[in-house]
């Protein structure tokens, strides 16, 4: 038979409302009765129901991811986030949604509405470039819904987490001019993202650190897509002196421009260097493996949804987060020819 609340009371001689606090996390527990109730937990194979986790308060304990459906949502950088956030509620006993949502569209404001009344959320997690949009995030504070971000270009007030972006990029074409490369193209990502501005500023910071002259002929514009880094790569191709490097905005873009250099007939990394940013797993199936950014996603969507949860069990505000970068050198990259 399945064991009930009741069963783990009777079990460790305290209430079931304490059994739901401590299944809730709630603070006013006694850590030497939490730490009984847990062991009895563990013992008698206890799974909670999501009726007697609200026991205690009328709490879903469910949060929503929120990612913004006009961009790829097949990217490996929203999987990696997404199985983060899975992490921490596996962890603490939430359930998580996945919510795409279309800025662009007319409903957007009835699309949030009902996302709140219908499914009844604890809180949400917002990834760019819905961090930053001010729409949803008035509608979440007029809805009383907490919520934390990944990589919010405005850290004043905010919870989550994030990386000191452009100090990232400026590192990797640092690492380029040291090779020897002077026609250093970038292709950036989607227009509105904080991280497309972030990792334009370090790329222009790197180059005037080298004395090399910006030319605004050598950034592409990207979509954070696989087909958008074909596309700007054949256009960064055609200029009369091609890049001898390029740096993408992500990894997804950095294999399109790989693929376009193995189409135009280019060996790399001996006619062209070829690096992104994000470190996901297809960094290193590609050949050559790419030299990037270790942004580490999976960690980041963990503590953003952590922070989150800090806010709803009241332990405190929740906090901004901040994690280190690490420049990943491999084969994609080699002196300049």
């Amino acid at each position: 038979m399945r064991v009930r609340l009741e069963d783990v009371a009777r079990a460790t001689g305290v209430s079931p409302k304490t059994v739901s606090r401590v299944l809730n996390e709630e603070a006013s527990v006694k850590e030497s009765t939490r730490q009984r109730v847990l062991a009895a937990m563990e013992s008698m194979n206890y799974r909670p129901s999501p009726a007697a986790r609200g026991l205690a308060g009328s709490r879903s304990f469910l949060v929503a991811l929120l990612y913004n459906n006009n961009d790829n949502p097949a990217s490996t950088y929203l999987a990696e986030v997404q199985d983060g956030v899975l992490d921490a509620c596996d962890a603490h006993r939430y359930s998580m949604m996945a919510c795409p949502l279309r800025t662009r569209g007319q409903d957007f404001i009835r699309r949030v509405d009902a996302l709140v009344s219908d499914h009844q959320i604890d809180g949400v997690i917002v990834t760019p470039p819905l961090t930053d949009y001010a729409p949803l995030l008035q509608r979440l504070q007029e809805h009383g819904v907490p919520h934390a971000s990944i990589s919010p270009v405005q850290h004043k007030g905010a919870i989550g987490v994030c990386m000191d972006e452009q100090h990232a990029a400026k590192a990797l074409v640092d690492h380029l001019v040291e090779l020897g490369h002077r026609r250093i193209a970038h292709i950036v990502g989607i227009a509105n993202h904080g991280a497309s501005r972030w990792r334009l500023a370090g790329y222009k910071e790197a180059l005037a650190a080298a004395g090399i002259e910006f030319d605004p002929s050598y950034v592409a514009q990207g979509e954070f897509t696989f087909g958008s880094g074909v596309i700007a790569a054949r256009q960064l191709f055609e200029l009369p002196q091609p890049p001898t490097a390029i740096f993408a905005s992500n990894d997804d873009m950095a294999a399109g421009v790989m693929w376009a250099a193995n189409e135009r007939g280019l060996k790399l990394p001996r006619d062209l260097s070829v690096c992104g940013f994000d470190d996901t797993p297809l960094a290193t199936q590609l050949w050559p493996s790419l030299t990037t950014v270790r942004q580490p996603s999976r960690e980041m969507g963990k503590l953003a949804a952590l922070q989150l949860m800090e806010r709803l069990r009241g332990r405190g505000p929740g906090l901004l987060v901040q994690v280190p970068y690490a420049l990943q050198l491999r084969e994609s990259t080699a002196a300049a020819p």
